[in-house]
């Protein structure tokens, strides 16, 4: 036993030490190729070349070829080419009449050799990028198609009327083949969006949708699809099964890397397909079977059902906060304002627990349902409003709030409301009365806390604390769900009662409503993946230069969106991520870091390029002036920007690593 530790021991060593060198490696080649741009146009020019460095600050180690010096710096942050006549620490050799006179110096050559020579860096970096892309492309990358997952409860893809299953075909008119293509051309648009695709069951979709801007980034509120291959962790640190759920009763259990394959009797290809089924079977136990490795025939496995935990108490039911377009709801009239009051003549919040309305309109899917609905006149008080509408086939809480503030779900009519966190009625005998908790009294926070000594829950943190109060009294629903998915944690409110001065702090037992399924069974997936892969090299070159080309665009537009403030500072990420990424990157293997290496390089062509002096588009500005004005800048004005330059690149790279270390300190992402 020993011996295998040592081995593990020695095997993860090898990985973090394979990472580490990969990422050194892949980003030292990034630098090195922009700066060899420089040196190979400025040797073509007859340009003395004096030094070319990869990094910046003293030299660490160099040696001397011809005339020119090959070094490396302490600062592994960049690189430079120093050439005669052209030194970013000394503005003054740019209007220097005697160093212009020395024919092999850059001042000496003509306006369009000096373009040429500082636009090679970056023309060279947009090449390896369709290297990168290329060799990325013919040998095949794993990625996620634009399949949607999860539509966000009231967000504006889930109004819009995007659902689980859909698939995605194109951005604006552009064809998309992948979910990041998707998701970073939301981050980075710029106004309303135009999504096209096809539905689950068939029938297509083109909607335009206007981002929530709100956050640090424009979102509409989509994830990516599951698919039906469990985790598959090789350490066996991240079970397939979140404990205490009925997918970690199964019998035989679920293995790692198991694929999903049939439910009962049914056949399922699609993660929400056997989401639809799950929730269909109703508590009663089922079969799943799964192909498993190593093993020729399927396997079948044996699953009963999870029940809701509930803590005995109803609360108020809060206003309706968003309406799906093209839904029941929608052609009913109902309004985002609207207080559901009653169904079918039961009062909701008394006879029907707001928190079973998703399953309550599920189950009466094809009929007519009455709604009693309280609406604010603006002219007056509220009024009471009937209405009639046929609930859909749309199982409930499958859409459930995945944050803080989301609403939740009525998918059968699409209607999304909030919660009111003030207890109307304690069931008796339950366990918030064996709390001692009573009637009209306001919850203020949940605790969900995982005991000491219980095994390490596969959700982080070990205490979760919701907040209920003031801007953050529509968090019900996501604690409710939340109390779902850890299963093992305690369950601690702190409550107010009218008639105390003082809130307290309760610990609730919950308890297993067997009335009430959960339509999960507590199984953790992989993502879903498909191959990329060219079928030849003229196909890797076209899919190459269209992934670069998109690639070139989105920073133009992420830079643009910062600059317009649609966009926040935040979303920022320095040397320091970088190279956290380059390394997983090296770690998953020789794609993901080329595939990460010609993203670098894109960036770093499209940064590099901007028109601030000390960068190579700030030089190209005043080549710009030169050549049209057949005359150089002064060396005042040289100065004056280089060093307006510099500062404004030292401010910056102090803000990104002040946000990467908020990351690594503050937890955060």
């Amino acid at each position: 036993m020993e011996f295998l530790m040592v081995l593990a021991t020695l095997a993860d060593q090898t990985q973090f030490l394979l990472g580490v060198l990969g990422a050194a490696l892949g980003l030292g080649l990034v630098i090195f190729l922009h700066e060899l741009g420089h040196f190979a146009v400025a040797k073509w020019c007859d340009v003395h070349v004096e030094r070319f460095s990869i990094g910046f600050g003293p030299v660490l180690f160099s040696w001397k070829r011809g005339e020119t010096e090959y070094a490396l710096s302490a600062i592994p942050f960049g690189g430079y080419v120093k050439m005669l006549g052209q030194d970013d620490a000394d503005p003054s050799q740019m209007t220097s009449e005697e160093i212009a006179a020395d024919p092999r110096s850059y001042i000496a050559k003509n306006v369009w050799q000096r373009m040429a020579i500082i636009s090679a860096g970056v023309t060279m970096n947009i090449l390896s990028a369709v290297v990168f892309y290329a060799v990325v492309f013919g040998l095949g990358r794993e990625i996620p198609p634009p399949r949607i997952g999860t539509a966000a409860t009231g967000m504006p893809a889930w109004i819009a009327g995007l659902r689980r299953g859909d698939e995605v075909t194109h951005f604006n008119g552009r064809p998309v083949t992948n979910w990041p293509d998707v998701a970073i051309s939301v981050a980075v648009s710029t106004g309303p969006i135009e999504l096209r695709g096809r539905h689950r069951d068939g029938s297509s979709f083109d909607v335009t949708i206007d981002p929530d801007t709100s956050g640090t980034r424009p979102q509409i509120g989509i994830e990516n699809s599951l698919g039906l291959t469990l985790r598959n962790d090789p350490t066996g640190t991240d079970p397939v099964a979140i404990p205490g759920t009925a997918a970690a009763r199964a019998q035989p259990p679920f293995e790692p890397g198991d694929q999903i394959i049939r439910i009962g009797d049914h056949d399922v290809s699609l993660f929400a397909d056997f989401q639809d089924h799950l929730a269909a079977r109703q508590g009663e136990p089922t079969t799943i079977t799964v192909k498993r490795k190593n093993r020729p025939e399927p396997v079948v496995i044996q699953v009963d059902s999870n029940y809701f935990r509930t803590l005995g108490l109803r609360l108020a039911v809060g206003r309706i906060a968003a309406i799906r377009s093209e839904s029941p709801a929608e052609a009913a009239g109902l309004k985002v304002g609207d207080k559901l009051t009653k169904l079918n003549g039961k009062d909701i919040g008394i006879d029907i627990d707001p928190m079973r309305l998703p399953d309550e309109f599920a189950r009466l899917q094809g009929q007519t349902v009455e709604l009693q609905v309280q609406r604010s006149n603006p002219s007056g008080g509220p009024s009471e409003v009937t209405i009639t509408l046929t609930p859909e086939n749309r199982p409930g809480w499958l859409e459930q709030p995945q944050h803080p503030g989301e609403p939740l779900s009525i998918p059968a009519i699409g209607a999304a409301f909030h919660m009111v966190a003030h207890v109307l009625q304690v069931e008796p005998d339950g366990p918030a009365a064996t709390a001692g908790i009573r009637g009209d009294t306001s919850i203020q926070k949940v605790e969900l806390v995982l005991p000491e000594g219980a095994p390490a829950d596969v959700v982080k943190p070990r205490t979760l604390d919701i907040s209920l109060e003031k801007e953050n009294a529509d968090n019900w629903g996501f604690a409710f769900r939340m109390m779902q998915e850890l299963r093992q944690r305690e369950v601690w409110l702190t409550v107010k009662e009218k008639d105390q001065a003082q809130a307290r702090r309760v610990q609730i037992v919950p308890m297993e409503d067997k009335s009430w399924p959960m339509p999960t069974l507590g199984l953790r997936m992989e993502p879903l993946e498909y191959l990329e892969r060219a079928d030849s090299v003229g196909m890797a070159l076209r899919m190459s230069y269209t992934e670069s080309r998109n690639a070139v665009l989105r920073t133009y537009l992420t830079l643009y969106n910062l600059f317009i403030g649609r966009l926040s500072y935040r979303e920022l990420h320095g040397p320091l991520s970088i190279a956290g990424v380059a390394y997983h990157s090296a770690k998953a293997g020789i794609v993901p870091l080329l595939e990460f290496l010609a993203f670098l390089s894109v960036n770093l062509a499209v940064v590099n390029f901007l028109p601030i002096p000390v960068l190579d588009g700030g030089h190209m500005v005043f080549l710009t002036w030169e050549a049209i004005t057949r005359r150089r800048p002064s060396e005042r004005v040289l100065i004056g920007a280089q060093y307006a330059g510099l500062v404004l690149l030292l401010g910056l790279m102090c803000m990104v690593f002040y946000l990467d270390l908020s990351r690594i300190f503050g937890g955060g992402q």
